[in-house]
């Protein structure tokens, strides 16, 4: 039987893992007045976000901490959606062993709602060269108006998604920023967000590709049906765990050789994608080194794993998610004895696992 740790992903069942992508724009606000609301209310969110951290810990629901806290945000959904991002900050602290979350900036999120015609209170309206956004403004129920633009290339996909959301079949999440200028973030989901952007592939030659992801590499090994090595590849990114380089410079690297190594296995045929289910990995493991130390902090593995899998249904590759328990010392054993680097004979191991969950699932599937 296949593990709970294990998952085969398509197209058709991405939406468990993946529930929307994040197409980002940048949000101008004309009027002086509206922009000290849209100030106001940002300060106010992230001042709701630390408050509902308390009621987190203790483990409060959502409906008994957003009652508590309306003097800060008249609004449910405003609260609500502070409610769940503090939830997820509280997860993020207990898998890193941290006790304390410094909430500086300023932002504002709503969750979508597919009954309010996407989303309750910031609201999209496509015009020739822009959206409009209306903001819910909650101390007198106005609305703060603004004008957001887009890449030329995801206007369509945005423009029906407000199409969708008028006739109450979709939703959006919204998230607007203040680092360096005002932005806005629309999650899009994710069936909408392939049907524009997905690059179909000839079929492949049935080949499977392990990935073994790095803080400065990524390892790649393919191998066929009999678990014969086919190619081996490694894109190394060392410039990323340097100390001083900042977050969005060693992410973009990361991502980098990650789309260059899955456009390799698509040029040679691989029809899967194997990658350790990171999910089932609940803390971060520590070393003595401290340079070591801050690379595995520095490391966002499970946000390049999504990544990765994002990538490879825009290609139309199958995802194959394995356990990821022993695959070190499984390496350890056999990469001199296969001539191979530590890493690559890790990827190796990823590659047979998902091997042997293509086999069982034949089996199930010829029963």
């Amino acid at each position: 039987m296949l593990k709970n740790s294990t998952k085969i992903i398509t197209r058709e069942n991405a939406n468990e893992i993946i529930k929307a992508i994040t197409i980002n724009g940048k949000l101008i606000v004309e009027s002086p007045q509206d922009y000290m609301k849209l100030c106001r209310l940002a300060r106010a969110y992230s001042k709701a976000v630390r408050a509902m951290l308390k009621y987190v810990k203790q483990n409060t629901n959502h409906k008994t901490a957003t009652k508590k806290l309306y003097d800060i945000i008249p609004n449910y959904m405003y609260l609500e959606t502070a409610y769940k991002q503090a939830k997820l900050i509280w997860e993020g602290l207990k898998a890193n062993k941290g006790e304390i979350a410094h909430i500086r900036r300023f932002w504002i999120a709503s969750r979508g709602e597919r009954l309010q015609k996407g989303n309750r209170n910031i609201k999209l309206t496509p015009y020739a060269d822009f959206f409009l956004v209306k903001i819910r403004y909650p101390w007198d129920r106005t609305w703060v108006s603004a004008k957001a633009y887009f890449g030329e290339r995801y206007l369509p996909l945005l423009c029906e998604l407000c199409k969708l959301s008028s006739q109450k079949q979709e939703s959006y999440g919204a998230i607007i920023s203040f680092r360096k200028y005002p932005r806005i973030h629309i999650q899009v989901p994710l069936w909408l967000y392939l049907k524009y952007f997905s690059k179909p592939k000839p079929k492949g030659y049935g080949l499977i590709a392990g990935f073994d992801l790095n803080s400065d590499r990524i390892n790649i090994a393919v191998i066929d049906g009999k678990r014969n090595i086919i190619a081996t590849r490694t894109e190394w990114f060392e410039e990323a765990t340097l100390q001083g380089i900042s977050r969005d410079r060693a992410k973009y690297l990361r991502l980098k050789a990650l789309s260059k190594l899955i456009r390799y296995a698509r040029e040679i045929g691989v029809d899967y994608l194997a990658f350790e289910n990171l999910s089932q990995i609940k803390s971060r493991k520590y070393l003595i080194n401290p340079t070591a130390n801050r690379k595995i902090t520095r490391f966002a593995k499970r946000g390049m794993l999504e990544h990765a899998i994002l990538i490879g249904l825009k290609h139309d590759f199958t995802i194959i998610l394995v356990p990821p328990f022993k695959t070190t010392r499984y390496a350890i054993k056999i990469h001199k004895k296969l001539g191979l680097d530590r890493h690559t004979a890790s990827a190796y191991v990823i590659a047979l696992r998902g091997l042997r969950v293509i086999n069982i699932y034949s089996c199930l599937s010829n029963v």
